[in-house]
């Protein structure tokens, strides 16, 4: 119901600002992930952006331990147990269409959403520690060419995982006519009640900011006399590589 101001003109309300779904570290390690894989995978062939490659395979494989500690320590909403629940949820879901299509009920497709992006999710995070771990040995010469051939299987495996969940999240924003994506920009939904997250740990991300461009600086200091033979990165960007193509 409107209301009028002091000045005798309608008051404008105010707009909500939604619920609170999603904290901070949840939604930095999100865009991180995404940022170095795509990284990663753009940077897979050839030998002159082979170490920026490496290092943002490293960096995947430090945000899933990230990833880890925060489902085991962090506050529920973010647990592990609360993504594997969702996927547990797969067998019974599946047991109900025969029986909701016989019986002419309607079919629970938000729990079928729920399990499609957990699963979506689990298979990301399930995918990382193999793949990182084929890329540093190949990185280092072991296992031949079939290990090789394992890190870009599981390289493109990651990608169809991650077009997936792209697919789904677009085919569900243009189903609901809202954005599926919006809890991970600002982490809020749209409309009245309490937020499912207390507290956002601002700081909790900012620290996560903070290593990871700590630990890539630190890798553009140390390539140069370890992995390329230079005396200073610029040396590394003139072309002091270029003798390994």
């Amino acid at each position: 119901m409107s209301t009028l101001s002091s000045s005798g003109t309608q008051a404008v309300p105010r707009p909500t600002p939604g619920r609170r779904v999603t904290d901070a570290p949840t939604r930095t390690f999100h865009w991180l992930f995404a940022l170095c894989f795509a990284g990663a995978y753009l940077t897979a062939d050839g030998e002159r952006l082979r170490l920026v490659h490496v290092v943002l395979g490293y960096t995947l494989a430090g945000l899933l331990v990230f990833r880890l500690l925060y489902g085991l320590f962090g506050p529920r909403q973010a647990g592990l147990g609360a993504l594997w629940a969702k996927v547990a949820n797969a067998p019974r879901w599946l047991r109900s269409l025969p029986a909701a299509a016989t019986a002419g009920s309607p079919v629970n497709w938000r729990l079928g959403q729920n399990i499609a992006m957990g699963a979506a999710i689990v298979g990301l995070l399930l995918l990382v520690a193999p793949l990182t771990l084929s890329g540093y040995a190949t990185y280092n010469d072991w296992g031949g060419e079939w290990l090789e051939d394992l890190h870009e299987t599981l390289g493109e495996g990651l990608l169809w995982l991650v077009l997936a969940h792209l697919g789904l999240l677009l085919l569900l924003s243009l189903w609901r006519r809202q954005n599926q994506a919006r809890p991970m920009w600002s982490g809020r939904v749209p409309g009245p009640g309490p937020d499912l997250v207390k507290h956002n740990r601002g700081w909790l991300a900012a620290l996560l900011c903070v290593a990871v461009l700590t630990y890539w600086a630190w890798e553009w200091r140390q390539a140069p006399a370890t992995a390329l033979g230079a005396s200073t990165p610029s040396a590394w960007v003139d072309g002091a590589h270029d003798g390994d193509d």
